[in-house]
């Protein structure tokens, strides 16, 4: 469990980083970056940021060399607004998570029409019948109906 101090400092690395993507770094080979989450260890040595690009390979590619050739002007910046004694490394991860949710949800909606077809291709009709339940037998009613509840035999006579 990361400290709550960690995890602040983790949310502004995200901050300034993605500021810096977005209006200092003017690298060609820069795609459309998010970046999703960052990572520090207990000590605050090592940063570990995941970022998801836009588009395909080439891209991806592409925006992980211009991440590794501006990681020293982002440390840098880092360092400058973190204000810290001291300044993470940087390590940058490309984010499967869309890529693998993306699969998931593929593998559900597959699932889900399976399902239908399925259920389309039931019957009905029920396995042992409209009520698959036992029921109590009922008695026949005898042919005596002049003799009242109460009467017995022995009080005729």
């Amino acid at each position: 469990m990361t400290s709550p101090r960690v995890r602040k400092i983790a949310d502004r690395i995200q901050v300034i980083v993605a500021e810096m993507l977005e209006r200092r770094i003017k690298d060609p080979r820069l795609g459309f970056v998010t970046i999703t989450d960052v990572r520090l260890t207990g000590d605050g040595q090592q940063a570990s940021i995941f970022y998801t690009v836009l588009g395909g390979e080439a891209e991806m590619a592409g925006t992980a060399a211009a991440l590794e050739s501006a990681k020293g002007v982002l440390r840098s910046e880092v360092a400058k607004q973190l204000g810290t004694r001291i300044v993470p490394s940087l390590t940058f991860f490309h984010d499967a998570l869309p890529e693998e949710a993306r699969a998931l949800d593929e593998v559900l909606a597959r699932a889900k029409a399976q399902d239908e077809a399925v259920a389309a291709a039931r019957g009905t009709s029920y396995a042992g019948g409209e009520d698959p339940y036992k029921k109590p037998r009922e008695v026949a009613e005898t042919d005596d109906e002049d003799d009242e509840p109460g009467d017995d035999d022995a009080t005729r006579a």
